[in-house]
């Protein structure tokens, strides 16, 4: 029986042993099944087992499975620094200069109110507007002393690069121009002379860059040339003169050029004088009114083309217009209109607008690089000097509204 109970015990013992064999395998599952065996059949190996228990500790989780060697990586190469880097330049707009700013021209004006002078200023202020000149004008509204004051706060205010003048006492205007000429400023003349000498166009204050007229004395004589060939066949030749402001440098040109034609011409005689001003027909009509109360007979008028529109009105309403010969000073649309129709005998042609034109042009060029112009007779060139009459009218177009 107790044999038979020890077999029973072995038996048990060797299905214990498989069964732990088994149990190992599934719990390493890295290992083969013959190596667990062989371990736990060779008695050395299970020696070191015991007597190395961390180097198994080491190899194996908490939960009984071998760990999983790290892998081991490779050392990084030594890299060199990265350089910084350069940002690339944004696209910039080219450079650019700010424009210079407008050259500012004083205008010093006779008057404003002046319709010759409005035909000028308007070419003036168109070649200003193209060429970047503020310009600036100056009513002297016909005040010799007004003007003169003026010109000299211009030239102390230091805001002007050059003067155009329409001088109204151009011998007395000399000190002042050669003033602004020292304060570095350019100065042109138009329409009217700065100086002594009125028979000529030429610049008398050196340092002048331009000077654009026709010389008063030059006109007075065509009108008296004018003069004597309305005058022709008549004896006597009564002839009414009328100034536009009398004592004025202008019309004592004027006048002086007239005289020196009709003086020796013994049909003409100066029977009465008036004073019509530049300003529109009204003056006219005043100086006419008063000369016929005190001389109502007469063959020949003289004048601007201004007051001479309104003498033809009163001419018309006394029905005397058809035995007097108009003589004006201009060439204005109502003395071509005139001439053509019948009713004026003739005029002197100026051409404000081109006067207007050649001044700033010259004030121009002056200022860009110092151009110097001279004298110009803006009226030399026109058929017979200037002078129409009906033989020629057709051939001249007039510049402004008179």
């Amino acid at each position: 029986m107790k044999i038979r109970d020890a077999l029973r015990l072995l038996a048990v013992a060797l299905a214990l042993t498989v069964v732990a064999a088994a149990c190992s395998e599934d719990d390493t599952p890295d290992e083969p099944a013959s190596a667990a065996a062989d371990s736990s059949a060779d008695p050395d190996t299970a020696v070191d087992a015991e007597e190395s228990p961390q180097q198994d500790e080491a190899s194996a989780d908490d939960d009984g499975t071998a760990a999983e060697a790290p892998d081991e990586e490779e050392p990084a190469e030594p890299t060199e620094p990265a350089e910084p880097a350069v940002e690339e330049p944004e696209d910039q707009p080219p450079a650019t200069t700010e424009p210079a700013g407008p050259k500012r021209v004083a205008y010093l004006s006779a008057s404003s109110a002046n319709t010759f002078l409005l035909a000028s200023v308007g070419e003036m202020e168109r070649l200003a507007d193209e060429n970047n000149i503020e310009l600036v004008e100056f009513d002297a509204q016909f005040n010799a002393d007004l003007q003169t004051t003026q010109f000299q706060d211009a030239v102390a205010s230091g805001q002007y690069d050059g003067i155009i003048l329409v001088a109204l006492n151009g011998p007395g205007l000399v000190p002042d121009v050669e003033a602004a000429l020292d304060a570095g400023l350019e100065i042109v003349l138009f329409n009217q002379i700065v100086g002594d000498d009125l028979s000529t166009n030429e610049p008398q204050v050196d340092g002048i860059a331009a000077s654009i007229l026709a010389p008063p004395v030059v006109t007075g004589e065509r009108a008296g040339r004018l003069t004597v060939q309305a005058c022709a066949g008549l004896d006597p030749c009564r002839v009414v003169y009328i100034f536009g402001i009398r004592g004025i440098p202008l019309d004592v040109a004027l006048r002086q050029g007239f005289d020196s034609v009709v003086a020796d011409q013994p049909n003409i005689e100066i029977v009465a004088e008036g004073e019509g001003q530049y300003l529109g027909p009204e003056g006219g009509i005043n100086a006419i009114q008063d000369i016929m109360q005190a001389q109502p007979d007469f063959d020949v008028v003289v004048g601007a083309d201004q007051p001479l529109q309104g003498i033809e009105l009163v001419l018309t309403d006394e029905g005397k217009l058809d035995d007097v010969a108009l003589i004006g000073l201009g060439g204005s649309s109502p003395a071509i209109e005139g001439i053509r129709d019948g009713r004026w005998f003739a005029t002197v042609f100026y051409a404000p607008a081109s006067e207007g034109r050649l001044a700033m042009e010259a004030m121009i060029a002056a200022l860009e690089d110092g151009t110097y112009t001279g004298g110009v007779d803006p009226n030399g060139g026109f058929v017979d000097e200037g002078m129409v009459t009906s033989a020629n009218v057709d051939q001249f177009t007039p510049e402004w509204d008179g």
